[in-house]
């Protein structure tokens, strides 16, 4: 399933919905459960629909196997109604498929519990400590490290990003980033694919210069890094992915290519990863993990910076293009 959230516009203002993306538009999963459980005879669907299937996306996620399941049966429900021919509408008349130009994409994930941006694909990592002409640790080979963005600065697709006001060098990084989907704490790596819910489009921006700051203090980064990330424009589920480590990844600015790598040439697997970070630490559903950024997946590698006004369009094969315009604040 591709899943997202989705801004509509009614009478009473705008609501935040979760949905499922398919060839004839965008499913509201939460009434079209309620739908199904009324055509079903249950006596209060909407009561229901809203443990089953709620309408937010982390609160979905933290119902695991049982609501995903409910999902995949709800959005089969539409299909078979769509070919029927048969009249979609909730049991109060509510609109269960929307075109997707009558309604605004969000991140799929707007508030995720946490994130945790790893550090995995060595051509990135050689390239920066080559700038900084310091040798590649050693201690980079043993462990994914990562850090901890801001998990409240959330931007999605199609939807601008203001430059912060303390840099001069704005940039961008192409990642693939995994969403949790199941609770666990010292999870092995051969069982690390079962807490996967799905993966997204990252946008990783970054103040390059603050950084740089920070980074000499061996601390952070932080505020070059956690005025905004970028997700979207859909959660594709692990099944539908297939394999992780084979699908394309290209940055176009304005257009014009300028990243283009493999998630196969990942050196950290994010089995590995869940495995590090669920050491003596809990994870949940809606947590986020970030691939950290392909082999020439910034600006930074290039020599290459965006300027306000440039459109960035990242694209991962499977999932779809997460596009933003960088504003001058």
């Amino acid at each position: 399933m591709k899943l997202c959230t989705f801004e509509v516009k009614t009478a009473l203002g705008r609501y935040l919905r979760l949905g499922a993306v398919i060839s004839e538009g965008i499913v509201d999963l939460n009434s079209a459960c309620a739908w199904h459980l009324h055509r079903k005879g249950e006596a209060q669907p909407y009561r229901l629909a809203h443990a089953l299937l709620p309408s937010e996306m982390v609160k979905f996620l933290e119902g695991e196997i049982t609501t995903m399941a409910f999902a995949r049966n709800t959005v089969d429900d539409v299909r078979a109604a769509l070919k029927s021919g048969e009249p979609l509408a909730g049991p109060n008349d509510e609109l269960l498929l929307f075109k997707p130009g009558d309604v605004k994409l969000q991140a799929p994930l707007p508030h995720p519990t946490s994130i945790r941006d790893f550090y995995a694909f060595e051509q990135h990592v050689k390239k920066g400590f080559e700038k900084r002409g310091e040798p590649m640790p050693p201690e980079w080979y043993e462990i994914p490290v990562y850090y901890k963005s801001g998990h409240w600065s959330v931007v999605g697709p199609d939807e601008d990003v203001q430059w912060p006001s303390f840099t001069k060098q704005f940039d961008y990084e192409l990642e693939l980033a995994l969403i949790i989907g199941k609770k666990g704490r010292n999870i092995k790596e051969e069982n690390a694919r079962e807490y996967i819910a799905g993966f997204t489009v990252m946008n990783d921006f970054s103040a390059r210069d603050m950084q740089r700051k920070e980074m000499k203090v061996r601390l952070g980064p932080a505020k070059g890094k956690d005025f905004a990330t970028a997700f979207g424009p859909v959660l594709v589920t692990a099944d539908e992915i297939g394999d992780p480590y084979n699908l394309r990844m290209t940055a176009k600015i304005n257009g014009e290519l300028w990243s283009e790598g493999n998630s196969g040439s990942i050196y950290h697997k994010f089995e590995k990863m869940i495995a590090f970070a669920s050491m003596d630490e809990t994870l949940y559903p809606g947590d986020m993990i970030g691939s950290g950024t392909v082999g020439t997946g910034c600006g930074l590698e290039l020599d290459r910076w965006v300027k306000p006004g440039d459109v960035m369009e990242l694209e991962i094969e499977k999932i779809g293009i997460l596009r933003n315009r960088v504003v001058a604040p």
